[in-house]
């Protein structure tokens, strides 16, 4: 379920390996207490007097020989809050008069509903625990999964809930954790969105009640993300204590933020229990999906850039050939071919793209949506596998030998998990799409989805899948996934059971990801659904890359990249140069600040680049051998958001800055410029302040009132002036510091 942490196999950004120490992991027998210490931080829980797992502590890495008292129980709230009620347990279950959010509800066999779980029994494994807590009378066991990771202090939990009844258990909700702060002024950060508008950053108030932020739809969905912080007071870029979490799950998900009426903060995710109900039977187990932690004291900055690299090292798969590095490699710079031809993809139509692309310097050629069945629009062709022969008379391989002898890799884009009524799978097999039977079928986007609980389903999608990458010299796959369910229903089981469609899907999903990782070990996929609609931790486990959104909008994607990189890695955020006007705002940019744009994550290109001058041909050729010189810098070092694009700002900047602060690149951008004011001077953050840094550009002019040549200190205390020139409306520019 979770990966080995292992400090030999991590490459961490300085800021972070400075604070880095070995993991501290204990048990005080005498006051049945448990810690783990990673990075900068501490957190202790412990079995009260109750016999109740009780979390003590969570915050900044305390000294080695502090200890704690055994946990008490806090008091009742005169006779409507009981103390079971009002204590922060690590999971609670639903009984005995609980009314904030419980981590697990079930109904037993007999009708009994009531859960009171005590601490039985631990394990101490490495890094971390193994805890048992059982029901205080019935046959019900819970087992809670902690590991800490030594450089970065998150943690990683989960539970594994089995049934030791005679008879089956209905669990209706179970979360991976519980999480709590005392009583102080706290703000929520949350990531929301919609299509074409993903990745806002909202920040609010810890009020009483809760906070709920979910997602009913069956995958992770645009409108909210898994992920939260918690910073004390008014959250800061750059100081403060943040506490922040991610869950590893891309089905329907649920994270409960609550403020009781004492105050106290708890924190609690897991599988969505909207419509939910999984079936124990006898000797059977659940298992949840991790549900990380973490603390910084530097504030949001300080929290994402610890996130960046706890997701490089311990989160993104590894491939053949990135076996044994100590992070994956930066991703290639791509070209897809969705703009330049939509579904009208043909054998030549795609060489002659192909050459433009090789002589532009891209990496990797991929071949949208149209290449397969009778797919002549988004109405037909979707679950029918096969190489459509009037494109593609003799198959892919002609194209796939023209884009290496170009110099490029080859991709293919694929949506496996949907099927078009009008499509011989469909006509085949009805049943296999979600449905209640004698009930209509919705559709959308002129498809349904297939039904990959189902085990016969699993078998065809990794059955072709195989297929194609096994005939076919493929380096890459762009997984799409184009709606949200409807009609979850699952009638090869009985009624009472079907509800484990919410979990079985992603799973199967999961588990067909990671065999064709196995079967061909060589090949990269990217998670994609019509933009951010299934980013998480859980389903970067087995991709390697994610789109963002489908709009590529430049200026957009400042806000949007913004947002993003609070919970996810650059190295992960694909950013592609499309074309101008831009087809969703109607906005014009130049070719050099749409560039700039996404050189702030992995880049792609996805316009017609059949239609681009010498001119612009040269100048993205240009930029894109510059940007492979510093990607790694990029993707991989630590981010610094100097300036926020959020709530209508005129400027906005982002640094990063190389693990071993050797080198450092700033981009730069302007909405618009009024009344001849200029850029402000960015003041640049963890350089080396006794190291010489020579400054050149990427993109724009030569600085004004800059030195060529200056110490690290000069940049982060007098900072970076801009040239006067640097005005007007949609202008960028980049820099690069490289350490003498």
């Amino acid at each position: 379920m979770l990966k080995t942490f292992s400090a030999a196999a991590v490459l961490l950004g300085a800021s972070l390996a400075a604070a880095a120490q070995p993991a501290f992991v204990s048990y005080d027998s005498a006051a049945k207490t448990f810690r783990l210490d990673g990075g900068g931080a501490s957190y202790v829980f412990g079995v009260n007097s109750r016999g109740e797992l009780q979390q003590l502590y969570w915050g900044g890495r305390l000294g080695a020989t502090d200890t704690f008292p055994q946990a008490a129980p806090l008091p009742e709230w005169a006779s409507f809050d009981s103390s079971y009620n009002n204590t922060p347990q690590e999971y609670a279950g639903w009984g005995a008069g609980l009314f904030a959010e419980p981590a697990l509800k079930v109904t037993f066999a007999d009708g009994n509903r009531d859960l009171v779980l005590h601490y039985a029994s631990h394990t101490v494994k490495a890094n971390g625990f193994d805890v048992v807590l059982k029901d205080v009378k019935r046959k019900v066991a819970v087992t809670l999964h902690y590991s800490v990771d030594p450089e970065s202090g998150i943690l990683a939990r989960w539970a594994t809930i089995e049934n030791g009844e005679a008879l089956p258990v209905t669990v209706e909700q179970a979360a991976a954790a519980a999480w709590a702060l005392p009583p102080a002024h706290y703000t929520l950060n949350y990531l929301t969105g919609r299509w074409a508008g993903e990745w806002t950053l909202n920040q609010e108030a810890v009020r009483q009640g809760a906070r709920v932020i979910e997602s009913r739809r069956g995958s992770t969905g645009h409108q909210a993300n898994p992920w939260f912080a918690i910073a004390a007071g008014e959250p800061e870029e750059e100081q403060g204590e943040v506490w922040f979490g991610a869950l590893a799950w891309s089905g329907s998900w649920r994270i409960t933020v609550e403020q009781d009426q004492l105050d106290h903060v708890r924190v609690t995710g897991g599988f969505n229990p909207f419509d939910f109900g999984y079936v124990l039977h006898p000797g059977q187990t659940l298992e949840t999906p991790v549900f990380y932690g973490g603390y910084s004291a530097n504030g949001m900055g300080g929290a994402s850039r610890l996130l960046h690299h706890f997701e490089l090292a311990h989160v993104l798969p590894r491939t053949a050939a990135t076996e044994g590095q100590p992070l994956p490699r930066p991703r290639p710079v791509i070209y897809n071919s969705w703009e330049a031809t939509e579904f009208a993809v043909t054998e030549a139509g795609q060489m002659e793209l192909a050459e433009k692309a090789a002589a532009l310097g891209i990496d990797r050629f991929v071949m949208d949506d149209g290449w397969f069945g009778q797919r002549k629009d988004d109405h037909a062709g979707l679950g029918d596998w096969y190489v459509n022969k009037e494109k593609f008379p003799n198959g892919l391989k002609p194209l796939i030998d023209k884009v290496h002898a170009l110099g490029m890799d080859f991709g293919l884009w694929v949506e496996p998990e949907m099927v078009n009524p009008n499509s011989d799978l469909y006509r085949k097999h009805p049943e296999w799409v979600l449905n209640f039977p004698l009930r209509p079928r919705t559709e959308q986007r002129n498809q349904m989805i297939l039904n990959l609980a189902r085990p016969d389903v699993r078998a065809y999608v990794l059955g072709f899948l195989d297929k194609l990458l096994t005939e076919n010299d493929i380096a890459f796959l762009k997984w799409d996934y184009n709606r949200n369910w409807s009609e979850p229903g699952w009638d090869q089981l009985a009624p009472a059971e079907q509800k484990k469609v919410y979990v079985e899907f992603t799973r199967n999903l999961y588990a067909i990801l990671a065999e064709l990782r196995h079967r061909h070990p060589k090949v990269e996929i990217e998670s994609c659904s019509g933009g951010g609609g299934r980013v998480d931790l859980g389903i970067l486990r087995y991709t390697d890359e994610v789109w963002p959104s489908d709009n590529t909008d430049p200026f957009d994607r400042l806000t949007m990249q913004d947002g993003f990189t609070y919970a996810y890695t650059p190295q992960v955020m694909m950013a592609w140069v499309t074309d101008s006007p831009h087809w969703l705002n109607k906005r014009t940019t130049t070719l050099t600040y749409r560039m700039l744009s996404s050189m702030q994550g992995s880049l792609g290109i996805g316009a017609n680049i059949s239609k681009w001058s010498a001119e612009e041909a040269a100048t993205v050729k240009r930029l894109i051998a510059a940007y492979h010189e510093v990607q790694p810098t990029i993707v991989e070092g630590d981010l610094y958001r100097l300036i926020s694009p959020q709530d209508g700002s005129e400027f906005s900047a982002t640094q990063t800055v190389r693990a071993d602060k050797g080198q450092s690149v700033v981009f730069a951008f302007i909405h618009s410029t009024q009344e001849k004011r200029g850029f402000p001077r960015l003041k640049l953050k963890g350089l080396d302040p006794a190291a010489q840094y020579t400054i050149s550009p990427i993109e724009g002019k030569a600085l004004a009132g800059s030195p060529a040549v200056a110490s690290g200190a000069w940049w982060m205390n007098h900072g970076l002036e801009m040239d006067a020139d640097f005005r007007g409306d949609f202008q960028a520019a980049a820099f690069r510091l490289d350490r003498k």
